[in-house]
């Protein structure tokens, strides 16, 4: 069984910055895609970011490059989001998601594992 525990999470003013962690634990996660997605009340989940364990390849999108970057560290097997220059529309549930395909996808169905999630809140 995977287990996935997200931490990170809080009350930030906008420009502001906060670093997400994902520690993940439960099987080997060399070949596995991992990704950061998130959920704002009244919207769909929403891909953030996207990392693959073994070649650290990462992906993003384009309303969040230059501010997002996800990385990950093999020994702490643990997963980052650094996230920078807040804004309140980056107000969401936070959650990372393992998925035992080495492909990042940014459809949450394609993900097999997920944390409860972590609840981000920017003021304006």
């Amino acid at each position: 069984q995977v287990q996935l525990v997200e931490s990170g999470g809080g009350l930030v003013q906008a420009g502001g910055s906060l670093r997400l962690s994902c520690v993940a634990s439960g099987r080997t996660f060399n070949s596995d895609a991992m990704g950061w997605f998130r959920q704002a009340p009244g919207k769909e989940r929403e891909f953030v970011a996207g990392i693959t364990w073994i070649g650290g390849t990462t992906y993003g999108t384009d309303s969040m490059k230059g501010r997002f970057t996800i990385s990950r560290d093999h020994a702490k097997g643990t997963m980052y989001l650094q996230m920078n220059s807040l804004k309140p529309e980056d107000t969401a549930v936070y959650s990372c998601a393992s998925s035992r395909s080495v492909v990042v996808s940014t459809n949450p169905s394609a993900y097999d594992y997920w944390g409860q999630g972590t609840q981000v809140t920017v003021s304006s």
